[in-house]
């Protein structure tokens, strides 16, 4: 058989047939997708039996898979309204018990401590003692002050009880003004017929100077008389008071307390001597106790005396203490920026103690807000949104998206400070796949997202898919053949 002859110029080494072949396929490949374009084209556009803009599928705008208005499908979405909430609005408060009365109690009688009553801890109501002192010296001072007492009495012509209210009798009613009267009127008389005795020349003149002198004197000791009744009343006042002091230190030999409360501190001992105002015990009142607490100056329009309080110390964990503000102080501190603010808590069951620290809240007023669920609500890098439904020029269902400030929140709903009016309708499911103008389906009460109607769109789009594919692919055929 006779070999066919080979030309110089066809013949190529390996490397050159390599590189020529994928030289080809470079070329092929764009070749191929710009007819697949035009394949596609033709068949949304102007394909036989298709109608013009319709989905591949052959349905109509929003339907067999695509979104009318945005190029995609319309998502399913479950949808809400704006809802009001009752919000309490708190203060925090972080602060110390304090007892409101603590008093150091003081000895007001000197004298030897004979039996202290009182341990630290203890609690004593009013009047209970706290120490007694020895009480002899103090009872020898009273028996003087009421010896003098009943001396001033008797010159008055007073014979009642010592402790009892009786008063001095009028002066004229006094024995020794009585006397002083008696010569008065008596030289008076006298005097008066001298007088009379003398006019008729019956009387010497040196008698009637002399009745006159006695009437003289008469009349001094009269005077003399009530000025010593007055001083004696007043000296019986002093020596009352004397008596009445010393009945008192008698009784302050027992040191009692004056107010309610809790034994803090006890620091004499038996045996020893103390003074007056010697510090014998200290009371600390613990119920009920005052929360102290100072408040930013921002919430100094808030905060009012009657307001409930609730807080927590960590003695008892999550144990709930209640209180009410009882005092608001009217000034600021200038350096810290707030005002003080004291509540009385109930401490019955004595379970709180002074100085416990107690971290809570001041509840201040009650508001009516507008509020949203939590599933209506996206955030993305601090910045909250909501998706509103409204209709858009083609009446179809849209997203808006739209930024909102939100507020406190409350079981699954959140207060909008700012954003909403309040007759929006939300969506509430799907809100990752949400902007403002994508198309939306709403979907009625207990239907699934996975709708019929959903998977009928998804299936025609799929049929028209493979129409439009089909026929691509038989024209690629063709154009191989030519």
């Amino acid at each position: 058989m006779v070999q066919p002859a080979v030309s110089a110029h066809m013949l190529l080494d390996n490397s050159q047939i390599r590189h020529s072949g994928r030289r080809r396929r470079f070329v092929a490949l764009p070749l191929a997708l710009a007819m697949g374009a035009v394949l596609a084209a033709g068949c949304s556009g102007g394909s036989a039996g298709g109608p013009a803009g319709g989905a591949p599928g052959g349905g109509p705008p929003g339907r067999g898979g695509r979104g009318a208005g945005s190029g995609g499908p319309a998502v399913a979405v479950r949808t809400t309204t704006v809802q009001r909430m009752t919000i309490q609005r708190q203060v925090d408060l972080a602060g110390t018990l304090l007892s409101p009365d603590q008093a150091k109690i003081s000895a007001e009688a000197a004298g030897v401590v004979r039996q202290v009553l009182v341990e630290i801890g203890q609690e004593v109501r009013v009047g209970d003692p706290l120490v007694r002192l020895e009480p002899r010296e103090l009872a020898l001072a009273l028996e003087r002050a009421e010896a003098s007492l009943r001396q001033t009495r008797a010159q008055l012509g007073m014979h009642g009880p010592l402790n009892g209210s009786e008063q001095p009798p009028p002066d004229e009613q006094i024995g020794s003004v009585k006397t002083a009267i008696a010569n008065r009127d008596d030289a008076s008389t006298t005097y008066e017929r001298a007088k009379t005795l003398s006019a008729r020349g019956i009387m010497s003149p040196v008698d009637l100077q002399a009745a006159e002198t006695k009437f003289k004197v008469a009349d001094a000791a009269y005077q003399s008389a009530f000025d010593s009744v007055r001083s004696t009343k007043a000296l019986l006042q002093d020596r009352r008071a004397a008596y009445d002091l010393a009945v008192k230190k008698l009784a302050d030999a027992v040191v009692k307390a004056p107010i309610a409360g809790a034994i803090a501190d006890r620091p004499v001992m038996a045996g020893e001597f103390i003074s007056e105002r010697t510090v014998v015990a200290t009371i600390v009142q613990v119920n009920p106790l005052k929360l102290r607490t100072g408040v930013q100056e921002r919430y100094a329009g808030l905060v009012q005396p009657g307001q409930p309080v609730e807080f927590r110390v960590e003695s008892f964990g999550d144990t709930l203490f209640k209180g009410k503000v009882a005092f608001v102080a009217p000034s600021l501190d200038q350096t810290m920026r707030t005002f003080t603010v004291e509540a009385l808590v109930d401490n019955t069951e004595r379970k709180l103690k002074p100085g416990f620290f107690a971290k809570g809240y001041i509840f201040t007023r009650r508001d009516e807000v507008l509020a949203v669920p939590d599933a209506a609500v996206a955030t993305f890098a601090g910045v909250a949104s909501v998706y509103f439904i409204e209709k858009d020029r083609s009446q179809r269902d849209t997203i808006r998206q739209v930024q909102v400030t939100l507020g406190t929140r409350q079981g699954d709903l959140w207060e909008v400070v700012d954003g909403i009016q309040g007759t929006e309708t939300l969506a509430t499911s799907n809100l990752n796949q949400l902007a403002s103008g994508v198309a939306v389906r709403i979907l009625k009460p207990g239907e699934s997202e996975a709708s019929p109607a959903g998977r009928g769109g998804g299936r025609g789009g799929r049929r028209g898919q493979g129409q439009g594919e089909g026929q691509g692919q038989g024209q690629r055929g063709g154009k191989r053949g030519e």
